[in-house]
């Protein structure tokens, strides 16, 4: 397991004082973060948020990724897979033109990123701004010719994004 991905991932966390938090609707991603992250030899606690909402949440200590940088191509890949499944999405519906997107709001995050996918060979569209309503909210998409590439390379753990992968090959 990959302290690389965990990094990825928390793009869609909450970082507190001591721990990080990450908010799913998928009580099987959270399971999964909190299981990987045991693995990776700390706690985590997992918790549903209110009583009749489906928001799941696993909370874990900062310690984890304590002076961990980014510096193989492995921990590359596996960044990129954990930003995707927080950030990144596909078409649920089976439309005309089926697409792989991130979407942030630091488009220096998202320079980095393309420059990791170009250095693994997967072409990227430019990062730009998709709705004058949010000015501050940047997309790139996986080149339509990288689209497989990109899924056999990098692919997905989330559940659903997994799946939606899978059928686009």
């Amino acid at each position: 397991m990959s302290k690389a991905y965990l990094k990825g991932a928390l793009h869609d966390a909450t970082e507190r004082k001591y721990t990080f938090r990450l908010c799913q609707k998928q009580q099987a991603y959270v399971e999964f973060i909190a299981n990987l992250v045991r693995k990776l030899g700390f706690n985590a606690w997992t918790y549903k948020e209110g009583k009749t909402r489906n928001v799941y949440i696993v909370e874990f200590s900062k310690k984890i990724l304590d002076s961990f940088e980014i510096q193989t191509r492995q921990d590359k890949i596996d960044y990129i897979r954990g930003y995707f499944d927080a950030e990144g999405s596909v078409p649920r519906k089976k439309l005309g033109f089926q697409y792989i997107y991130i979407a942030q709001k630091s488009n220096q995050e998202l320079l980095e990123l393309v420059s990791y996918l170009n250095e693994l060979g997967i072409a990227c569209g430019k990062i730009h701004v998709p709705s004058t309503k949010k000015p501050d909210y940047w997309r790139f998409y996986a080149s339509a010719k990288s689209r497989k590439k990109f899924i056999e390379t990098i692919g997905s753990w989330h559940p659903e994004k997994s799946q939606l992968l899978g059928k686009m090959i």
